[in-house]
């Protein structure tokens, strides 16, 4: 039997990068998936990239993180087993100059947003005694990334509600960790280096070389080598492991 067979998993993010490679890993494991995100047509497109091992009803929630009302009924009653919590990234800059509007969004985003997800998907986890709970932050948690620095700070944010919750939750069998991926060959990388090309006036070629200069492994890393340490949180197996960071970054970062 596969390890994930009869769960149940709710993917955000799930139309592209590394929420759709997510999405796949804990298919090919066995589970249920349902990907939410904001438009139907990719959404659509992606669960026929789902992989039918074990599990035939993929589906799709076409709803945004910011709005989770209009769904949140749906996700109390689906009876989700296992939430990953992805969402796509803000735009980068200096700290000092971003304004308050801009950090209550971002704070909106993923710190309310996953907050709203988790009460929603709690009860039925915390019935079945058994429940995964993964957030996709960044390694900024570890070292806060220059000319990041809102996401510097909503990440962190979101790592001390990741911790706090996985000390509440884990009598029930619920285990709450963080995957931190390094630079990762996504649609948000391309917006890094994009921005960081356009601030220094550098080419693509010479931010990207300098990234990768950067990383032990020599390379970017794949959304699928990500997902994979997504799917081993979720694994039956991994139980015993709860409340950490896990990143998956080449070795890029120099904290312990």
């Amino acid at each position: 039997m596969s390890a994930l067979a009869g769960k149940k998993a709710l993917v955000c993010g799930g139309s592209e990068g590394i929420g759709l490679a997510s999405a796949q890993a804990l298919a090919a494991l066995g589970a249920e998936v349902t990907l939410l995100a904001r438009r139907e047509a990719p959404l659509l497109a992606a669960r026929e990239n789902l992989p039918a091992t074990g599990a035939q009803n993929h589906g799709i929630l076409v709803a945004d993180v910011n709005a989770l009302e209009p769904v949140s009924e749906h996700i109390r009653s689906a009876g989700f087993d296992i939430l990953i919590n992805n969402s796509a990234g803000p735009a980068g800059g200096a700290l000092l100059k971003a304004d308050a509007g801009q950090l209550l969004s971002v704070f909106q985003q993923h710190v309310l947003a996953g907050q709203s997800l988790v009460q929603a998907v709690v009860p039925h986890m915390q019935a079945g005694r058994w429940g995964r709970i993964v957030n996709i932050i960044s390694t900024s948690v570890k070292e806060p990334i220059p000319m990041l620095g809102v996401s510097n700070t909503i990440r962190g944010a979101m790592a001390a509600w990741a911790k706090t919750l996985a000390g509440e939750l884990g009598p029930d069998g619920i285990t709450v960790n963080n995957v931190l991926p390094g630079y990762t060959m996504t649609q948000r990388l391309d917006q890094i280096l994009r921005e960081r090309a356009a601030s220094s006036g550098k080419s693509l070629l010479d931010i990207s070389n300098g990234m990768i200069a950067s990383v032990p492994a020599g390379r970017f890393a794949q959304a699928a080598e990500v997902a994979h340490a997504v799917a081993f949180l979720c694994h039956p197996l991994s139980g015993y492991i709860n409340g950490i960071n896990l990143p998956v970054d080449g070795g890029r970062t120099k904290s312990l």
